[in-house]
Order: C-alpha cells, then structure tokens, then sequence
C-alpha cells in the first residue's frame, strides 16, 4: 500500500554506498558500518556534529536542557544528531531548526516508515531546513524494537560527543552513550536529581567518568574545545595557533605556547582554570577562551597534552 502524501517526508531522496563520495568517513570506526546508507534531505548534512539524546518521556527539567544546550551548539555552527523520538530528541531537532541549525535524524526503520508517525511534520521541517532523515535500511523496511539500539551507534558514530540530557537504566539513551565510549566518542551528561528514574542513566554514566554539563559557560568551553569553535564559525586549530606543528616559540620555550606548555608540565590544570590564569589573568597569553581552547585542542591531537581522568590537562606522560 502506497502512503499518502501527509503520511510521507518529502525531498531529495539518495543512496550512499560505503565507500562512495559522501558516505561519512565518521563510520570507518564501526565495526559493522552499514553497506548502504538510505536519506532524504541533503547529503552533505552527515558530517560530525553533537548528538544530543534523552528520554522519550521527558520531564520538563530534561525538554529545557535538550532545548538550552543543542540551542547552545547550533548557534555554533554545530550539526545536531538525534534519533527523531517523541521528548529530548525531538526537542534537540527542533531547536536546531528554530536557531538556523543544520540537524540529522536517524530511523529505526526505513524511511518510508517513519516512526514515531506523530513526528512526520518534524522529519519534514528537518528536510525543509538543509538537513536530512537517514536510515540504514531500505525505504520501506518497518521498525522493529531491535532496529533502534543498532541505528544508535550511527548517532554516536557521527558525532563527535554525545550529550545525554536523560536518560533511565537499562534505555535506548543510555545505550547510545555506551555506542559512543566503544568508538572512542567524547560523553557529556546533564546531572539530574537523585529521586528522578529519568536522571539515573545520565547521573551513572558521570560517576563513571562522563562529562558533567553544569551550565551553559562550561559547556560553551567544552565545545570550544571538541568543535575549535570561533565567533561561530567553526575552524581547525591551525587557524589559531599556525600550520604545519608547533611553532618555533614553542620549541624554543618561549611565547604563549611555551608558556602553557610549561604551565600545565608543572601543574595540570582544568579548562576553567586554564581560562583563569591565561585568558582573564593578569597578564593574559590569549585573548578568548576560544583561542586557548584551540591550542589545548592542537596539542591533543599532536600527543604534547592529554587530559586525565580527573578532567584536567597536562603534559602527556
């Protein structure tokens, strides 16, 4: 039976093999990457973002932070990914769209088999908005409760955190959390009160090393860091901080960068602490947070600075 049109999520319809242009290179860190990837909406949209994730039966404490910290990221420039269910996710979607933002859902069914169906006019305005609806199996495959643990590691999978803003124990929320620590995949966790079912998945995932997100200041950092986030355009660190490796200040000892560097060699420090001492102190070495978050980020990837489990930075060991 055919679906009428009402029933239906209008746009550009494609296919993306493993392997072809656009297939997101996020996935190569799957064990079991789809083969094929079914869309409608624009291709392009599947690049990394945040993922933001939460309980079906929200509370209101849980809608508000969906809503507060994927606003927060959009306004960044940062893609949201979510799963298009009733409650967080749905709320994460649509703030993306309301702030100008570029967002992704993922099906547990094919895409002619949208589910939740109440969700249809959601999955439309993503579309209508530059993002896309996405699915890992054929156009009119129906969801199955398996169907949506296995399309959560795609939300982990192509971003490069995932927010859980609620989330119960055992529930899909949480188990997405556990899709992103296999690939590697930073978490970040609203706490939320002890008597709340909805919060306990988000609370047990921080007392076993997530990061806590306990307000906007520090989450705006958090992303500087991840995203190398700058006056809202994203950036890659060799924007801030040069091109082509550490720059001859910093091998001579000298400058801002060999100031930090040899900062956090005698006392690690945490990214508020960072800001502190060399953002708004007295004599500072970088003019935004941003900037300092850029350099901390570049020596990361190049092996200089690790953060400990404890949350702070330092030099790797």
């Amino acid at each position: 039976m055919s679906r009428s049109n009402d029933a239906s999520i209008q746009g550009p319809r494609w296919e993306l093999a493993r392997g072809s242009a656009g297939y997101p290179a996020a996935f190569d860190a799957l064990d079991d990457a789809p083969p094929v990837l079914y869309g409608i909406g624009d291709a392009s949209a599947l690049r990394e973002g945040l993922a933001v994730v939460g309980a079906r039966k929200a509370t209101p404490y849980g809608m508000h932070a969906a809503k507060l910290f994927a606003g927060i990221a959009a306004d960044r420039g940062i893609s949201i990914i979510s799963g298009g269910a009733r409650g967080c996710d749905a709320a994460a979607h649509e703030v993306a769209i309301a702030h100008g933002g570029i967002t992704v859902a993922f099906l547990g069914g094919g895409c002619d088999e949208p589910y939740p169906a109440c969700n249809i006019g959601l999955f439309n305005r993503i579309v209508a908005s530059g993002g896309a609806v996405v699915s890992e199996h054929p156009w009119t495959f129906p969801p199955k409760p398996y169907t949506f643990r296995l399309r959560n590691r795609l939300i982990a999978g192509l971003a490069k955190a995932t927010l859980v803003v609620e989330a119960g124990i055992p529930s899909g929320t949480f188990s997405t959390a556990d899709e992103a620590l296999a690939v590697n995949r930073e978490v970040f966790a609203v706490p939320g009160s002890v008597f709340s079912e909805t919060s306990r998945g988000a609370n047990a995932l921080i007392a076993q090393g997530a990061m806590p997100v306990v307000d906007e200041s520090s989450f705006r950092e958090m992303l500087d860091r991840l995203f190398f986030d700058y006056g809202g355009r994203l950036f890659s660190v060799d924007d801030a901080c040069g091109i082509g490796g550490p720059s001859p200040a910093f091998e001579e000892g000298v400058g801002p960068e060999g100031e930090l560097i040899r900062a956090l060699r005698a006392d690690p420090m945490r990214l508020e602490q960072m800001t502190d001492a060399f953002v708004d102190g007295a004599v500072p070495l970088f003019s935004t947070t941003a900037e300092l978050m850029a350099c901390v980020g570049r020596f990361e990837i190049q092996g200089v600075v690790e953060r400990f489990p404890d949350g702070r930075f330092g030099v790797s060991r």
